[in-house]
């Protein structure tokens, strides 16, 4: 069993862990921004392919205590590097320290591939000079409080990526924070979702992505899929998986519309790359001209403009009034809103029932959360 780490957005550890959890991954754990758990080697393709809220999948190579700089090059030395780095490979040191003894990070990052290039030597005796030449291997030195943890990075770029977003607009949310949002929405297919500031369309596309089941890394490539230490029948059976798994039938009501008409064509198109554009229900509409009156029992999750990032505060402002008007009228709806404008209740006009702190991007926002009344069993 390998331990591996998930890294996610403060605030997101205890979804990506319910991940981790459905995802049948043992030994769970949760620190701030990263979720432990432990696998195997087969399991690298399934991390990368599934977690939808996490942002990289970290293979743990070593942890161990250092107050020096021989402790952490004996540290690192202790790793049998030569079972994941072939002779080519092109690997670079990423680093961090905080509240530890040794607090120069470039320092650490020399002295740990130092140690690795020492290492490799003893098995690849016939080389002095290492070329780099081969595929990217990224690893990382990070301590925290002398506790040394060294990981390599199987995912290469970052999970949000899913690839569906070749076009966007200013300031857009993280898919892997739009798939947060919904998760916390307790949205389920058979309701009705509506985002109403669709902007480039990640949540609407997103939330059709969870209603039908598609796993958000089946089109992507990954760093670790060039990496001779892990069967290439492990990805091909892994992408076979994930593919059988896709609820095709599925057809959820889902509503997205923008008053920018840019903004629609552009999510349009992100959406029939996703493969989910049958789903999703685009329209150029400002958001006064909303009608939920006949909607039962709908959710609407929401990334609205802030004033602090793009718009005039006036204008915000008054879309926030009228998300109050519009969606109180409704007893029946819940209603999940981003924002860091922290008047936003009293805009609003109703106290939430519950709020959320978060990142976006390096935003500090609060997911408010208004719960309308909940649906009869039957109905879900």
């Amino acid at each position: 069993m390998i331990n591996f780490i998930a890294t996610t957005t403060f605030g997101l550890e205890a979804i990506v862990k319910r991940e981790a959890q459905n995802l049948g991954f043992s030994n769970i754990s949760v620190e701030d921004g990263i979720v432990n758990f432990t696998g195997e080697i087969k399991d690298i393709p399934k991390a990368n392919i599934w977690f939808r809220s996490a942002d990289r999948i970290l293979m743990v190579m070593a942890k161990f205590k250092a107050t020096t700089f021989e402790e952490l090059f004996q540290g690192v030395k202790g790793v049998n590097w030569a079972d994941f780095l072939p002779k080519d490979a092109n690997f670079i040191i990423s680093g961090k320290s905080l509240k530890s003894t040794l607090s120069s990070v470039p320092a650490c990052q020399k002295i740990t591939e130092k140690a690795i290039v020492e290492k490799l030597k003893l098995t690849y005796k016939d080389i002095d000079y290492f070329s780099k030449s081969g595929n990217l291997y990224k690893i990382q030195v990070a301590l925290l409080k002398d506790n040394v943890t060294i990981t390599l990075d199987t995912s290469g770029t970052g999970l949000h990526k899913r690839g569906y977003r070749e076009n966007q607009l200013a300031a857009p949310l993280k898919e892997t924070l739009a798939s947060a949002l919904i998760d916390l929405s307790y949205y389920k297919k058979d309701r009705i979702l509506i985002d109403p500031t669709c902007g480039s369309g990640t949540i609407p596309i997103e939330a059709a992505m969870i209603a039908k089941n598609i796993a958000p890394g089946l089109t992507r490539n990954f760093a670790s899929e060039n990496w001779d230490f892990i069967d290439k029948s492990y990805w091909k059976e892994a992408r076979k998986d994930a593919y059988s798994k896709i609820d095709v039938d599925c057809r959820p009501e889902i509503y997205a519309s923008d008053i920018d008409e840019k903004a629609i064509q552009i999510a349009k198109g992100n959406a029939k790359i996703a493969g989910v554009d049958d789903c999703i229900r685009f329209e150029v509409k400002p958001l006064n001209k909303l009608d939920i009156q006949n909607i039962k029992y709908g959710i609407c999750v929401c990334n609205p403009p802030y004033a602090e990032r793009i718009g005039v505060l006036e204008e915000v402002e008054q879309l926030y009034k009228d998300m109050g008007k519009i969606f109180n009228s409704n007893k029946t709806f819940s209603t999940y809103i981003l924002t860091s404008h922290e008047g936003f209740e009293k805009l609003y006009g109703k106290k939430c029932s519950k709020k959320r702190k978060l990142f976006n991007g390096n935003v500090k926002v609060e997911f408010y959360q208004f719960f309308g009344e909940r649906p009869p069993k039957n109905k879900i």
